[in-house]
């Protein structure tokens, strides 16, 4: 009996949304089928602009949550003909579990504000989505959690657990998205908690560098940042951020990490040259990550790199030369592309709120307890 579930990402780096379609009828999860759908250069600006206070920002949020949910039907269209051609119907397909695009991440609380201030919004129209696609879709992963007193994210590390956790070792995962996201995975039956949390930036500040100063929307490989030369003082102003040393659980997004951000910090280094502006950057990614691994996961032999960093070839070098003690792989050695990762984890967190299952990981988030994520649409 086969066990099928699409799951969609978009996330902090605005490139597109990819997708997955996944078999869970065995204990190893098999991805049936892939595909992304970029995202138009007017489009990503607007949802660049919605994570900031503007003009009439409910409605030009609302419409870019409908052509979101237009993006996304695009992607469950091209997973629903590469399925059929397997002999799949979309009858078959259990749900979506489509994630959203995050615009403001405030999951903390102040003694000001009142119980369950804290939230957490992403941008979608799954009503929308379901009625594009006929197929039941699930959303709003993060609000439950929010609301039980959590962090609402990182919510993957429980799917890392299943995927790439071992019996015999220690391993960490590490997400390079717009936001750099950790997973510590203890092994198989130690009275360890997994652990997760997001470190800090991960591509969001290098992109929105390289695409300003390059007109590209990432730095390929990490060349450019690799032709500059680091500007220590930069890179202490910019560690000094109060973000890195809070203690876990905690999360962030582009609301503390955004272009306005890095230009304050950047104001008494005017004269700096681009590309050493990117090395720096670079090395505040690395800092980030380091830094996360060796507070929390220091026992772990292997560090799996999954997301859009992983192309990354200058700044898997740099993680390597930082975390000399243990192996920097990519999660493709392990049998799930980094691009694959994340779409995985939202097919598995709607597949678990279909069963009633819960999502989260209270150690990880800060949760009052087990919580079962996300609200369903029916088609």
């Amino acid at each position: 009996m086969h066990d099928y579930t699409i799951g969609l990402m978009s996330g902090t780096s605005l490139d597109g949304a990819d997708g997955v379609l996944v078999d869970f009828s065995s204990q190893t999860l098999r991805v049936v089928a892939s595909a992304s759908e970029p995202f138009g250069d007017s489009f990503r600006a607007e949802l660049l602009a919605l994570n900031s206070p503007s003009h009439n920002e409910l409605h030009r949020a609302a419409l870019a949550g409908s052509q979101l949910a237009a993006v996304y039907a695009q992607v469950v269209a091209k997973l629903v003909r590469q399925a059929g051609a397997q002999g799949i119907s979309a009858s078959q397909i259990q749900a979506i579990g489509a994630h959203g695009q995050t615009v403001r991440h405030q999951p903390q609380r102040t003694s000001a504000e009142p119980a369950g201030a804290g939230y957490t919004l992403q941008l979608n129209n799954p009503a929308l989505l379901a009625e594009l696609t006929g197929i039941d879709v699930v959303a709003d992963f993060r609000s439950r959690d929010v609301a039980a007193g959590g962090q609402g994210a990182p919510l993957v590390p429980a799917f890392h657990q299943g995927v790439f956790g071992r019996a015999d070792a220690t391993v960490a995962v590490l997400n390079l998205g717009g936001i750099s996201n950790l997973s510590v995975l203890p092994p198989a039956g130690s009275p360890l908690p997994v652990l997760g949390f997001d470190c800090g930036p991960g591509n969001a500040l290098m992109d929105a560098w390289c695409l300003r100063h390059t007109g590209q929307p990432f730095d390929a490989g990490g060349t450019w940042a690799k032709s500059g030369r680091l500007v220590p003082a930069l890179l202490a102003s910019l560690r000094g951020e109060p973000y890195f040393s809070q203690p876990i659980p905690k999360s962030t997004g582009r609301d503390l990490f955004s272009l306005a951000w890095l230009d304050e910090k950047l104001r008494p280094f005017s004269g700096e040259r681009p590309e050493d502006i990117q090395n720096t950057l670079t090395e505040l990614t690395v800092f980030a990550c380091t830094a996360g691994v060796s507070s929390y996961g220091k026992e772990s032999t292997e560090l799996i790199v999954c997301g859009g960093g992983a192309f990354n070839l200058y700044l898997l070098q740099r993680l390597q030369a930082g975390l000399p003690w243990l192996r920097v792989s990519t999660s493709d050695q392990h049998g799930l592309p980094p691009l694959q990762v994340e779409a995985a984890a939202f097919a598995w967190l709607a597949r678990q709120m279909i069963q009633r299952q819960p999502g989260n990981l209270p150690g990880v988030t800060g949760a009052a307890g087990l919580r079962v994520l996300g609200a369903l649409y029916p088609a």
